[in-house]
């Protein structure tokens, strides 16, 4: 067991054995992916498998701003297939370009005669990823004016702490759950998540991956392994009115870790909801399934795939060069999709060197 591992068991026996109200626990305060001994550079992109590729895009288009920087159809291709894993693989991809990582929504004909289900806050899997928005510029504005669901109480988001802060959970028209985060930053003053790409006009971006499980020791130890560094901080939360408006449910109880993926303004973020009881997911969530993913932009794949296989990650093949990037795909410990990938050209626009830049 690494020393990473063992420093996150001994913190999780320490204080996760009594309940508070919000407890918050600094375990590594300034830990960041940048303390990795790993080639891991931080996360690349959201994928988010759906069903109608017109609707979806036409959705998260006109409340984002985001630009489509490029879209494609995808039919008997060989490197596809093998980094699928699925023979005859066909799909349709568009691109969307954060200020600060990519969004790639795909529509798999293999899902054709599927139907969506909504993504309960309690998962278990990715339930979100979240969109940031200066207070004064609402992102929660924009999504609601697009027609999303709001699964929130009340008419407007929470300040959960109230510390000008505001949260809201909200669907996708396909049941994708999203969180809406506002920050005003004239009550926060010098925010660190204050990202200097404001000033140019370019108001919402996103920051999150969701992880929600039955087991957060498990998890958060798995992370820990294959990453390399440790989460920054956990929290147990409970007896809270704010979070229950937030997550519409009665008497909520969680507990939380977070991992830092950049300096600023991407988190890892995993849950276990207490009450409600988070299930138990058991085997392997398809690459092509419903719902969300996520990458992590790595500068070395070749090495990192065998280090992970090592470690014991399932991949679904061996690294494969398809597009920008050489990618693989793989599970975590909970079935989880995510992949690996590293830009052909280091230069490449959609790099997080330049996606972050």
């Amino acid at each position: 067991m690494s020393e990473v591992s063992c420093r996150v068991q001994i913190f999780i026996l320490l204080t996760f054995g009594f309940s508070m109200h919000v407890s918050g626990y600094e375990i590594v305060p300034e830990a960041t992916i940048a303390d990795s001994p790993t080639t891991l550079m931080g996360v690349n992109h959201i994928g988010l498998s759906v069903k109608d590729l017109d609707k979806s895009l036409a959705f998260y288009q006109k409340a984002t701003g985001f630009e489509v920087v490029y879209r494609e159809t995808v039919t008997r291709n060989v490197a596809a297939d093998k980094l699928f894993g699925i023979s005859g693989i066909e799909y349709e991809t568009a691109v969307l370009k954060a200020p600060n990582m990519l969004f790639e929504l795909t529509s798999f004909s293999q899902n054709a005669a599927k139907k969506p289900t909504r993504m309960q806050a309690q998962g278990p899997g990715m339930t979100h990823t979240c969109f940031q928005s200066p207070a004064n510029r609402s992102g929660y504005d924009k999504f609601v004016g697009q027609g999303a669901d709001v699964l929130t109480r009340g008419s407007a988001p929470v300040d959960l702490l109230g510390q000008g802060v505001t949260y809201a959970y909200v669907y996708d028209p396909e049941g994708n759950m999203i969180e809406l985060e506002q920050l005003d930053f004239q009550r926060l003053g010098r925010d660190p998540r204050k990202p200097e790409w404001i000033e140019n006009n370019r108001d919402l971006w996103m920051t999150q991956v969701a992880l929600v499980t039955h087991d957060l020791e498990r998890l958060t130890n798995f992370y820990a392994e294959i990453m390399g560094f440790p989460p920054y901080r956990e929290a147990e939360i409970d007896s809270r009115p704010t979070f229950d408006d937030v997550a519409d449910i009665d008497n909520l109880a969680l507990d939380v870790s977070w991992f830092r993926m950049s300096s600023q303004s991407k988190t890892l973020e995993l849950w276990e909801y207490v009450n409600p009881r988070t299930a138990e997911f058991t085997g392997n969530r398809n690459v092509t399934d419903f719902g969300y993913s996520y990458s992590i932009e790595v500068g070395d794949i070749q090495a990192e795939y065998k280090r992970m296989k090592a470690l014991g990650v399932g991949f679904i093949s061996e690294p494969v060069m398809f597009g920008e990037f050489w990618q693989v795909y793989a599970n975590d410990i909970d079935g989880n999709v995510f992949s690996l990938r590293q830009a052909v050209n280091p230069d490449s626009p959609y790099s997080i060197p330049q996606l972050e830049g």
